[in-house]
């Protein structure tokens, strides 16, 4: 075994390795989180706080970890707790009362729920896509996509329609109440799911007439949605296929996490699309987690690129220079972006 110098010495206690080990294990803290939302813990504690044992035979659990179970969702920042132990009260802290409440219309649990069931035993074959290049989620061992899975069963297209609309609602809202739209008068959401964008720009600002254009299976949804916020004067809800059929005209064009679906030659097609149904002076809006363009800080939207290399055959995610080229080689004269929340942002581009 190698002996260190003592200028080694000096410089190992200089760095600390727990980032290394924060981030290695990182799947524990994550493990947890999803764990406590599929036992619906955020859920039950909303109604009303509880002691530990009181947990243990709500959720059906064992004696063995439970105080550790919920100790760490405490350490993590998750819960709160007067007592300790056998005397612990547990209750939510505010942001997963808000947002892990199924019973709330802020819940943005069907996000993690899917991580939990799906995203996260596809992560354990991240290796093997990085060495071919293939997706490694259900057309791994021959099943049916999500999307195909899903659009076989109307509830759970609803509820994961409606799940990847709450996710995405503080992005909606920030692009509605942000962007100036008081130089246009109509909108079209392409692959609008359960038209909650179309829903947020529209109860924002009055002027705007929008329409959201999705496949068959998912417009009775939008529907639906659009019905329960009194909006079905002002947004239409059409069928259609965006590789299939033209845009429908618009002053404003948006996307909500479409192409990143995609390879660059698709990108590039549904970027061109979008131009032509522009009228001179319109907006291509696309929001996305837009990676920096040195590729440097925005963590999350470089994993989500790796999470387009397990979910799709040729997706990634991109940066505002990209998007830039690709927009220009479309006809567009300029782009700029505009933060939306956390690492999310609009990337605009102009006719």
């Amino acid at each position: 075994m190698e002996v260190l110098k003592q200028s080694q010495v000096q410089e190992v206690k200089k760095i600390d390795p727990s980032h290394i080990m924060q981030v290695g294990m990182a799947f524990w803290a994550s493990k947890t989180l999803l764990t406590a939302v599929k036992l619906e813990v955020f859920s039950h504690l909303a109604a009303k706080p509880s002691t530990g044992h009181e947990l243990k035979h709500l959720l059906g659990l064992q004696e063995r970890g439970l105080y550790d179970f919920f100790d760490t969702l405490v350490a993590l920042g998750f819960l709160q707790r007067t007592g300790n132990k056998e005397n612990a009260v547990y209750s939510n802290s505010p942001d997963t009362d808000l947002f892990l409440d199924n019973n709330k219309p802020t819940y943005i649990g069907g996000f993690l729920e899917m991580a939990n069931n799906r995203l996260y035993p596809f992560w354990n074959f991240l290796e093997e896509g990085l060495k071919t290049g293939l997706p490694q989620n259900e057309i791994r061992t021959g099943r049916l996509t999500l999307f195909e899975e899903l659009y076989l069963d109307h509830d759970k297209t609803r509820e994961f329609v409606n799940a990847m609309g709450g996710v995405q609602a503080g992005n909606f809202i920030a692009l509605a109440t942000q962007f100036d739209f008081s130089a246009y008068e109509t909108l079209c959401d392409i692959g609008g799911a359960g038209a909650q964008l179309s829903s947020h720009v529209a109860a924002h600002n009055l002027h705007m007439k929008c329409t959201s254009f999705d496949l068959p299976p998912v417009c009775p949804i939008a529907l639906e949605n659009v019905s329960k916020m009194g909006l079905a004067d002002r947004i239409v809800v059409k069928a259609g296929d965006f590789f299939k059929d033209t845009f429908p005209k618009a002053d404003v064009i948006t996307m909500g996490n479409i192409l990143h679906d995609w390879g660059t030659a698709t990108k590039k097609e549904l970027i061109s699309k979008a131009y032509d149904a522009l009228p001179q002076g319109g907006a291509l809006i696309v929001i996305e987690n837009i990676i920096d363009n040195e590729r440097r800080e925005n963590t999350f939207g470089l994993m989500m690129s790796l999470n387009m290399l397990i979910e799709t055959a040729d997706g990634y995610d991109f940066t505002a220079s990209d998007f830039d080229a690709f927009a220009r080689e479309a006809g567009f004269k300029e782009t700029r972006i505009l933060p939306l929340t956390g690492p999310s942002s609009a990337v605009i581009a102009i006719k």
